[in-house]
């Protein structure tokens, strides 16, 4: 059996916005893994970059379930000895939240190049605009995620 290729041209990317209000963190970021990732498709290759293009807004509303706020810990190191920094999601959620979503969900992308350039499909945004509105996204429902009542 050979691997199916497809080729450039025959890749179509589409572009979905997220509203992440009220969303669980996780449940959220797996599920635009795997659009930007491309899995959800037919022709879906692992050696390529086969995903779609996703816009999060509200990202600043996004929670995390059982009290994890104050007990999960988010680390961030400059690469030299003893330069490792750790904060709480709920200290980086209020300085800034559209980097700790972003973190989140590329976390759950491969470690390479190819991990990097899906990363580059992604933007998220704190509030509720964004300046994609000509590319016509679709409204993507995260399946098994409930909204839950925001705490802040």
């Amino acid at each position: 059996m050979k691997t199916f290729t497809p080729k450039k041209e025959e890749i179509e990317r589409d572009w979905f916005v997220v509203d992440a209000e009220g969303l669980t963190l996780g449940r959220m970021a797996t599920e635009v893994a795997r659009v930007l990732r491309g899995k959800h498709k037919p022709t879906f290759a692992p050696h390529m970059d086969m995903g779609d293009h996703v816009i999060i807004v509200n990202a600043s509303k996004v929670v995390l379930s059982s009290g994890k706020e104050d007990r999960k810990m988010v680390h961030t190191h400059s690469g030299y000895p003893g330069g490792i920094k750790s904060v709480t999601y709920a200290d980086s959620m209020s300085r800034k939240p559209a980097d700790t979503v972003r973190k989140s969900i590329t976390g759950m992308l491969p470690k390479n190049r190819l991990g990097s350039q899906m990363a580059t499909k992604l933007k998220v945004y704190a509030g509720p605009e964004h300046p994609h509105a000509p590319q016509a996204p679709k409204v993507m429902e995260i399946p098994g995620a409930k909204r839950e009542a925001t705490k802040r």
